[in-house]
């Protein structure tokens, strides 16, 4: 997805060489792997970014035959531990946090090199079991469970009250001047799981029209992933209502939108998406897609009984909730468990 992502550059490390027994969490140093995917790094990210620590962003192959062969494969040679370049180049860390399927055989490779002094974290399931790694975070619809598995009902990810907070301290001044109730609008896209039909598209143009003919103010971000028929009627729409529509240019208006928003609609192939929405405490409007994953479904269920979302069925909805943002806890529980882990060697 496009949300947050691009900009937001990496911290270096700049620690020398891991020593045999891993520092102090303040001193530890991270590396991000993952194969580039913006919803799987801003995941790893929003962690490394709360623990307060030094990361490195690792991006392993994503296209060739030891990308098919993952997760069980093994890694491509020219990347492997010890060389002088590659993903996997340099010094080891004292933390890998990775995701994603390729991932996996990189974290592996790592785990095996460096004799388990590197501490290993994947976020979501690996699908090669609950050992894969030291620490593992799964979303509580995910049926992966074992002794080093953390669950929680929503994903990490980077809308941190302290970037929320910053964006209403100064206004992006292309929303700050819209009038009316402001409704942030995320568009996800087809996947693997979905695709959108032309009359879901229609859906939710009309839906959307009923917004704004009522005087909202409709703020809209799309993804890649969107169709193009979605975002070039979702472009009229805002550009005769008096919205505003993100076209890809221009400083990344996603975290001000949440930040500015009165509520959110949000389509339901994202449960990225829906977690940085409900992050925010604003009303969360779930537009429900046919064939949305049967697993996001639960978590989108359990985000209705906490009182944080309801369907958008073309209209706004009154909700009151604790902003509810899983970062900060796996955080805690991926620290607790390095000091175990620390400490055990």
């Amino acid at each position: 997805m496009r949300p947050v992502a691009d900009a937001l550059a990496s911290r270096p490390a700049t620690d020398p060489a891991a020593t045999a027994a891993p520092p102090p969490l303040a001193a530890a140093r991270i590396w991000i792997v993952t194969d580039g995917k913006a919803g799987d790094e801003n995941q790893c990210v929003g962690i490394a970014e709360t623990l307060g620590l030094a990361y490195e962003i690792r991006r392993v192959p994503a296209r060739g035959p030891f990308g098919w062969t993952a997760p069980w494969g093994p890694i491509d040679p020219r990347e492997a531990p010890g060389r002088r370049s590659g993903a996997l180049s340099g010094a080891f860390p004292d933390i890998l946090i990775a995701s994603g399927r390729r991932a996996v055989p990189y974290l592996r490779a790592v785990r095996r090199a460096s004799a388990g002094r590197t501490f290993t974290a994947f976020l979501k399931d690996p699908r090669t079991g609950h050992d894969s790694a030291d620490f593992i975070w799964v979303p509580d619809y995910d049926d992966l469970r074992g002794p080093n598995v953390f669950t929680t009902l929503t994903a990490p990810h980077l809308v941190t009250p302290t970037r929320i907070a910053a964006a209403r301290a100064e206004p992006d001044p292309r929303l700050a001047v819209l009038g009316g109730p402001r409704v942030a609008v995320l568009i996800g896209g087809d996947s693997r799981h979905l695709s959108y039909r032309k009359a879901d598209m229609k859906r939710l143009v009309n839906d959307l029209r009923k917004l704004a003919d009522a005087g909202c103010r409709l703020m809209v971000t799309v993804s890649r992933r969107t169709p193009g028929p979605l975002s070039e009627a979702l472009r009229k729409l805002v550009a005769g209502t008096g919205g505003f529509f993100w076209d890809g240019t221009g400083q990344n208006p996603y975290v001000a939108m949440l930040a500015l928003a009165e509520t959110v609609v949000v389509t339901s192939d994202s449960a990225n998406m829906v977690s940085e929405a409900v992050s925010t405490g604003a009303p969360v409007l779930l537009f429900d897609l046919p064939r949305t994953y049967i697993r996001h479904r639960r978590m989108f269920a359990g985000l209705a009984m906490a009182g944080a979302l309801k369907p958008f069925i073309g209209r706004l909805e009154p909700l009151e909730y604790k902003p509810i943002d899983a970062t900060p806890v796996i955080a805690r529980a991926l620290a607790e468990a390095y000091a175990a882990h620390r400490t055990a060697r």
